[in-house]
């Protein structure tokens, strides 16, 4: 009967230790798939974060070409800025974001729920650097092209040719370019390196905006002797640099793509090389507001590339030569050339957005306090590249615009401004009495 008994209680304790097991094996099951959902939905959270700061960025341009325009197209300017952000959703969503990433969101949308529909957010965060585009070019056009026939424009570069150059980048097309077994890699050890767009965004847009300014030729009057034409608004100018600036931490942190590998280097490395543009373009313009608050741009726009890679030293030198190149340039640009690049988005987006490239390749590089892993030569190959396409396809889409329907304004639209010809209203309408 004893005997019977411990073999009750033994058979007992083995089910009890069974069952401890099983909770315990449960318990920690249930914790790793809770750590991983809190893991997915922190990442769709940060992500959605860079995303809506990149979306104010847009403001941010708007404000910047109402102040430099004059009065009597400051309603274009601001109607330019949100059009092109939905004609960019559209063109990106249907066509741009599939090729760039081969994702294609004309499936239902169970398939796109893995990750708290991470990857509808990361189409938001893509949007916001494909919607750039229009947004540059806008501001070096302003007061001169017609609206629909610019927006057209924006629409083919955010559908084909930005995403072929974020595709062979940042996106499904890397393997030669970006990729640590690629080509660049094999024959210069590393391989092209951007890590938020000083190059695939910022150069692509400011040599894309540079064929129409060219095509469109200057502003009525903007050279008939001793007239000048002078911004509208310091302050919306100012603002408009502010709210950039802002939302540039989001457009360079958020870039890390995750929470886990969000980093401050990226943060420290913005914020100086957007306190030496600032510096740098104060000195050298004599301390003239729009190229001080301009050259804070230039700083962000040179540090993108390498904001992963400088020591805060090197970011400051980035953003000082930037902030001197922008206002050097853009005074050869539209007062020694003859230019009207009306926000001098070349000088800006285009020549600093290059520098931040190739600079990347140089304060990159350990010997110079940078974390290394960077090639300078793959830096060179790949802007000049990049550039190079930029300003052939642009050339080649405005002159067939120009040569059919069109690209610039009548004399009278002009001389009248485009918030009266186009909008039909102005920027301050007054009570009737």
């Amino acid at each position: 009967m004893r005997f019977c008994m411990n073999r009750l209680f033994f058979v007992a304790g083995l089910v009890g230790s069974a069952g401890l097991v099983c909770s315990s094996y449960a318990a920690a099951s249930e914790t790793e798939a809770g750590m991983q959902g809190l893991a997915a939905s922190s990442n769709a959270l940060f992500l959605l974060m860079g995303a809506v700061m990149i979306l104010a960025m847009h403001a941010g341009f708007a404000f910047l070409e109402v102040g430099s325009v004059r009065r009597k197209n400051q309603v274009n300017a601001l109607n330019k800025i949100i059009c092109e952000w939905g004609f960019s959703s559209l063109a990106y969503l249907l066509i741009g974001y599939t090729i760039a990433k081969g994702t294609s969101f004309l499936v239902p949308i169970k398939e796109m729920q893995a990750e708290n529909g991470i990857e509808y957010i990361r189409f938001f965060l893509y949007l916001g650097f494909a919607a750039c585009i229009p947004a540059i070019v806008s501001g070096g056009v302003a007061e001169r092209s017609k609206f629909w026939t610019n927006a057209l424009a924006g629409m083919i570069f955010v559908a084909f040719l930005y995403p072929l150059i974020e595709g062979f980048t940042w996106g499904q097309f890397n393997s030669a370019l970006g990729s640590a077994e690629g080509w660049l890699a094999q024959h210069f050890d590393h391989p092209f390196h951007d890590f938020a767009g000083s190059v695939v965004v910022h150069a692509t847009g400011g040599w894309i905006a540079l064929a129409p300014v060219f095509l469109l030729g200057p502003r009525l009057k903007r050279y008939d002797g001793d007239t000048s034409i002078k911004v509208s608004s310091i302050p919306f100018l100012a603002l408009g640099s502010w709210i950039l600036i802002v939302g540039w931490f989001g457009f360079n942190v958020m870039s890390a793509g995750s929470l886990s590998a969000i980093t401050g280097l990226v943060a420290i490395n913005s914020l100086m090389a957007m306190v030496g543009g600032t510096i740098s373009s104060m000195i050298v313009s004599r301390n003239d507001s729009g190229f001080t608050h301009n050259g804070a741009l230039a700083g962000l726009v040179a540090v993108c590339a390498g904001s992963d890679l400088f020591h805060p030293i090197g970011a400051l030198v980035v953003g000082a030569v930037a902030g001197a190149t922008f206002v050097f340039l853009f005074r050869r640009e539209t007062e020694i050339w003859k230019i009207d690049d009306v926000l001098g988005v070349w000088p800006l987006h285009g020549v600093c957005g290059a520098w931040g490239g190739i600079a990347a390749g140089i304060f990159g590089q350990e010997a110079l306090g940078g974390a290394g892993g960077v090639s300078f030569f793959s830096q060179i190959i790949v802007t000049a590249g990049i550039c190079a396409v930029a300003l052939a396809v642009s050339f080649v889409v405005y002159g067939i615009l120009k040569v059919t329907v069109g690209i610039r304004m009548d004399e009278h639209e002009e001389n009248v401004g485009a918030d009266l010809s186009f909008h039909q209203i102005e920027a301050n309408p007054e009570e009737a009495f």
